[in-house]
């Protein structure tokens, strides 16, 4: 567990036979070193998903069971979960749910804002979509409409099944009923580049008797020496680093996040603002829509500079680029302190340590 940054909690939203289990699977036999927490919200007394998960987490995995999540009187038992899951026995990196087929996803996300504990906080709502059953399942279900409006990440997953004229069209439809701007993942059998969602650790363990990761490892090594890479989604991304020793302007850095392209997944990293008052190191987490600021102190000795990553696919790299470098401030200092107001609408505030405090976490 990271012991200065609370965990990020990521959400698995989606209906019955979407794929959001295929999808979990995935993320856990290509996490690399990264510690997940995993929390399975089942339907019914039965918990299939719980246990087809169980044999990749271990200890860390536990089971609402029992019904849906968003229909608890309270957010009591959830809490409960995660403190056990956020204990600094398990050093959990990040923590994912994955939530009932019949979840209402923006109750999931409202529990998780309010959450009182310091250890954790809310890492975005992904939402997963069969393309093979789009249409019938808005026909069933009219309030995919509302849940897609409430995503920060939508992934179209099964468009292996799904010819390109129909998978154009469900992505037309699907951009016109999420929020502008959120970004559409295609996927086939839930495979998604992880880090998307979470940065992947290397690996750090010293390697005994065999374990679940160790094969998982071998596999992927002698897919690669057979020059098999259908497995790894991240072959279908774009990567783009900045790094600058200059300030950023905090208005036109935020001016960027809200203008960032649909193709643009994942921003991750940290900025050097140096404005008067707020000269910390902000550490800047964005899924999709949603977006987290977080102040810290800087190490000793370690350079003010900005560094980003950003994650997508179809993206103009050059024109990244080019936009965070008009970002940058040659003269921070005398920047008022109100050009911070935009950045820390995403920061935690004190209140949030405050049981009747709010928080400001949530999309851009």
């Amino acid at each position: 567990m990271n012991s200065v940054q609370p965990i990020p909690v990521v959400v698995l939203s989606g209906f019955l036979g979407s794929g959001k289990t295929t999808l979990l699977n995935h993320l856990l036999a290509h996490r690399g070193g990264t510690r997940i927490g995993v929390v399975v919200n089942d339907f019914g007394s039965i918990e299939i998903d719980a246990m087809s998960v169980a044999g990749q987490v271990g200890d860390s995995m536990v089971s609402l069971g029992g019904g849906c999540l968003c229909c608890a009187v309270d957010g009591s038992e959830l809490d409960a979960y995660l403190e056990k899951l956020a204990a600094p026995a398990h050093r959990i990196d990040v923590i994912v749910i994955e939530a009932s087929g019949l979840a209402e996803p923006q109750e999931m996300v409202r529990m998780l804002v309010a959450n009182e504990n310091p250890a954790v906080r809310y890492g975005g709502l992904v939402q997963v979509v069969d393309a093979a059953e789009f249409d019938a399942t808005r026909a069933a279900h009219p309030e995919t409409d509302r849940h897609l409006a409430v995503a920060d990440l939508v992934v179209l997953n099964k468009t292996d099944r799904v010819d390109a004229a129909e998978r154009a069209r469900i992505e037309a439809e699907v951009a016109a009923l999420a929020a502008p701007g959120t970004p559409l993942v295609g996927a086939d059998h839930g495979r998604i580049d992880p880090e998307l969602l979470f940065d992947r650790r290397p690996w750090t363990e010293t390697r005994g008797q065999l374990s679940f990761e160790d094969l998982l490892a071998e596999a992927g090594d002698h897919a690669h020496e057979d020059g098999d890479h259908g497995g790894h989604a991240h072959t279908a991304y774009d990567s783009v680093s900045f790094t600058t020793d200059q300030a950023l302007s905090p208005r036109r850095f935020i001016e960027f996040l809200d203008g960032r392209p649909a193709g643009l997944y994942r921003i991750k990293g940290s900025v050097w603002f140096g404005v008067p008052g707020h000269q910390e190191r902000y550490e800047v987490h964005a899924v999709g829509r949603f977006l987290r600021f977080d102040p810290g102190p800087w190490g000793r000795g370690e350079p003010r500079r900005t560094q980003l990553v950003l994650i997508g696919r179809g993206i103009d790299g050059p024109a990244l680029l080019a936009a965070l470098e008009a970002c940058r401030e040659p003269d921070p200092g005398r920047a008022r302190p109100e050009s911070m107001w935009g950045v820390l609408r995403y920061a935690p505030r004190p209140a949030e340590e405050d049981p009747a405090g709010d928080t400001t976490d949530g999309p851009a």
